[in-house]
C-alpha cells in the first residue's frame, strides 16, 4: 500500500511539472519533492536529475543539498558525492552523518585507509550515538560500542544499525551490512528521510536470485 501511494505521488508530481501547473517547471521546491519521491521509489538517477534541476533553479541550495549526495552514492557517482559532502561541510561543519557519507564515497574511490585519513573532523555532534559512530569510522570504536552507546532508544538504535551497516558495506562485508541495515529498515524503522534511505538501501542491495 505504501509503495502504491509513493508511485501515485510521483506520478502526480511528474504530471504537474509536465503541465507547467503553478509555474512548477521553474519552482525548485517541486523538483526537490519529486527528487525525494524518485529516491523513495528507487529511481536514483532520476532523483539526481531532479535535485540537480532544483539547484540550477536556486543555486544557493547547493551546499545544503545532502540528499543529492546520498543519491550520488547510490548512483555510483562517488566523486560527485564526495564533492557534495565537502560542500555541505561549509554549512553544517559538525554533522557526523555528512562526514560518514563523505567517507563512504571516498572509500569507493581510493579505499578505506585513504578515506579514514581524509575523514572530515567532527568535534561536537550532540546526537546519540553520533560521536561513537564517528569514532567507529575513525577506527577507534567498535560496532558493539556504538550499539551500547545507543542504549534502548529506538531512534538511536535506528542510526546505530544504519551506520554500522554502511560501515560494513565500506569494509566489503555484505552479509553483516545487510543484517544491520535490515534492522534499521525494519525493527527500528523511522518515518523520515534517513528511514527512507535504509529502506531504499535494502531494495537496491537485495541479493540476486540464484
Amino acid at each position: 500500500m505504501a509503495a502504491l501511494i509513493r508511485l501515485k505521488q510521483l506520478a502526480k508530481l511528474t504530471t504537474v511539472i509536465a503541465a507547467g501547473v503553478l509555474s512548477a517547471q521553474t519552482d525548485p521546491r517541486i523538483f526537490n519533492m519529486r527528487g525525494a519521491e524518485n529516491f523513495r521509489n528507487g529511481k536514483i538517477d532520476a532523483s539526481v536529475a531532479d535535485f540537480t534541476r532544483a539547484i540550477e533553479l536556486d543555486p544557493e541550495q547547493e551546499p545544503h543539498h545532502w540528499q543529492r549526495g546520498i543519491s550520488y552514492y547510490y548512483a555510483g557517482r562517488f566523486e560527485d558525492g564526495r564533492r557534495q559532502f565537502e560542500h555541505h561541510r561549509l554549512v553544517n561543519p559538525e554533522d557526523v552523518e555528512n562526514a560518514v557519507w563523505h567517507y563512504l564515497c571516498y572509500s569507493r574511490i581510493d579505499g578505506t585507509a585513504k578515506a579514514r585519513a581524509a575523514l572530515i573532523p567532527i568535534h561536537d555532534d550532540g546526537r546519540v550515538p553520533m560521536m561513537q559512530i564517528y569514532e567507529m569510522f575513525r577506527g577507534k570504536a567498535t560496532p558493539d560500542g556504538v550499539l551500547k552507546a545507543a542504549g534502548t532508544s529506538r531512534d538511536a538504535l535506528f542510526f546505530a544499525h544504519l551506520y554500522i551497516g554502511l560501515y560494513y558495506e565500506a569494509e566489503g562485508e555484505a552479509a553483516k551490512s545487510r543484517e544491520h541495515i535490515s534492522l534499521a529498515a525494519g525493527a527500528f524503522s523511522q518515518n523520515h528521510y534517513m528511514g527512507d534511505v535504509a529502506r531504499v538501501h535494502m531494495r537496491l542491495r537485495k541479493p540476486a536470485k540464484k
